[in-house]
This record gives C-alpha cells, structure tokens and sequence, in this order.
C-alpha cells in the first residue's frame, strides 16, 4: 500500500511540473536594446520596466539613450539597437531600398482632449485661427513627422498647399525661444513641451486630436532582430500591453518615472495631464499610403514602399 501511495505522489509530481509554466532564467534570455528619446511615447516601456514586466515575458531589455532621431536612426543602422520609438515615415526612408525595419506597435496615437502635435501661435502675433496662418512661416523641422502632421492639418482647415508656408528650426529648443520671443509667429511642438510653451503664453491654433491618423508614432525593430528574435519581441510586446494597462489605469503612479527620466518638463511635474496610450494595434494601410504620397510629394522617396513588409501586426499579444 505505501508503494502504491508513493508511486501516485511521484506521478503527481510529474504532471504538476509539467503543467508549471516555463520560465527563461534572465542569464538565458534574448537582450534587446533600445533606442529612446526623452519622449512621453517611450513612458510604457519604462513602466514595463520599472513594474518587472520585462522579465515576467522572458526578455531582457537595455535602453540605449539618444538625444535626437538622427542619432537614433544611425544607432539602427549599424546594428547598435534592435528596436526604438520612431513613426511610420522614418520605416519607409529605411525600407525604401530593402526591408530593414518593421513597424510592431503603434507607440501614442492622438486620442480627442489628448493632442500629440500642436501648431502654436505666439502671443505677440495675434494669431488664434487656422486661416490667419496663410503665407505665415511656420517653424518645423523639415522633412519629418511633425511637417507632414502641419501639412495635413492645415489643409483638413481648408488651406491649400501654396499658403502653408514652413520655415525650417530644426531643434525644438529654438523653436521654443523664437516662439516666445515672438520673432516666429508659428511653430508646431510635441506635447509635453507644447504644453510648457502653452503656460508661457503660447497660443494653440491647431493641434492632431481629431486627426489621430496623422499625429501618432509607432514601436519599430530591425527586420534582422525579428527574424532572428521572434519571441522576444513578442515578450517585448506582451510586456508594453501590461504596462499600458496599469499606465492608464493610474497614470499619477508614474510620476517618478516621468521626472527620473526627463520625459516631462520640471515645470510640468504634477500638473502634466498623462495622454491615454493605445492598445495592441499597428498603423492601417490608408494611413501608411497617406504618409507614403506625401513622402514622395516632397521628393524623400521616389518608389512605393511596401506596406504589408514593413507593418507586421503577427507579433501582438
């Protein structure tokens, strides 16, 4: 009889381990580095951190810092990080001759009260509507994300292509100085810092939360790192829906993580509205061919890039 109740207790044994689940010991686990802008898109990923998430999926993650999207994309392209916060429009100048990057996630999408892109006023100008900036010079940086959004914007407001007027200032912090000085009547700024140059008197003209198909950024890796790290990414990606879910359910939880990292202006701690972060979703074709006429419009492409490989939505949980 004992030999009967210790050969049921080792079976049990075996099926209880077998059921367990199974983790990567972290020494084992694929490493994935990061590239990250000081930018409130890149707060989920932080809290995945910062909550253990990360490891719970089986992946380990480096974040690699960099201080504009050049140096960024430079990092990608010598194969120095595997992943990044970028937008669709900087997929395609990557793809445009081999697939070289995949676009996995959207990162933040413009929501209604919630604006990724605003197009300001100063103060001195006078300026409050969008038909007041036609033949106005508008400070943006050239050939990006935020003059395709100022673009679309204005021309959804009724303004044709020959009275949006662009001038380029290429680093934000100028853009800034000269909107409060007044010596720029316009310029288009991402929000935190959209709403810092709001508080010193910046006026809002126009900004994306009813166009969220224009104004969003997206989570991209190497096409090489998905093909040889499948998994991972997927842990990756796994990771940043659980943060996103905690992150909007109580974004004063991550207050810290907005100042530790310098995501949020010091003047804005405490009083900066986090934005709602999508769920598990990539960017639709119509938005990605919308982008892709504009691009070779303004002459940064010349062939069709290929929506279906450079979106890849096989690897959201």
């Amino acid at each position: 009889m004992r030999k009967i109740i210790v050969i049921i207790i080792l079976m049990l044994g075996i099926i209880l381990s077998a059921c367990a689940p199974v983790t990567t010991p972290a020494s084992q686990a694929v490493t994935l580095k990061i590239a990250v802008l000081p930018i409130i898109d890149t707060l989920p990923m932080y809290v995945a951190q910062q909550e253990g998430l990360f490891a719970k999926h089986g992946v380990n993650v480096e974040f690699v810092p960099v201080a504009s999207a050049p140096e960024r994309d430079q990092l990608l392209a010598a194969g120095q990080a595997d992943g990044a916060v970028n937008e669709t429009l900087a997929d395609m100048l990557f793809n445009k001759d081999t697939i070289q990057m995949q676009a996995v996630r959207y990162a933040l999408r413009p929501t209604k009260g919630h604006g990724h892109f605003f197009i300001l006023a100063s103060a001195q100008s006078g300026i409050t509507a969008p038909d007041e900036l036609k033949g106005v010079e508008i400070g943006v940086s050239q050939g990006t994300v935020i003059e395709y959004v100022t673009e679309r914007l204005l021309q959804s407001d009724g303004l044709t292509a020959d009275e949006i007027k662009t001038i380029a200032v290429p680093k934000i912090p100028d853009r800034m100085a000269l909107l409060a000085s007044g010596e720029l009547k316009a310029g288009v700024l991402p929000d935190p810092l959209a709403s810092l140059a709001i508080q010193q008197g910046a006026v809002i003209v126009a900004d994306d939360s009813a166009h969220p198909e224009y104004g969003f950024s997206v989570i991209s890796f190497r096409k090489a790192v998905i093909d040889a790290n499948a998994e991972a990414v997927k842990g990756f990606l796994a990771a940043i829906e659980e943060a996103t879910a905690l992150l909007n359910a109580d974004p004063a939880k991550y207050t810290n993580v907005l100042s530790d990292q310098k995501l949020v202006p010091p003047p804005l701690i405490g009083k900066f509205q986090v934005p709602p972060f999508p769920t598990a979703g990539v960017p639709t074709e119509t938005e990605w061919n919308d982008a892709l006429a504009w691009a070779k419009e303004k002459g940064m492409l010349t062939v069709d890039v290929s929506y279906a490989d450079s979106v890849n939505a096989s690897l959201l949980p």
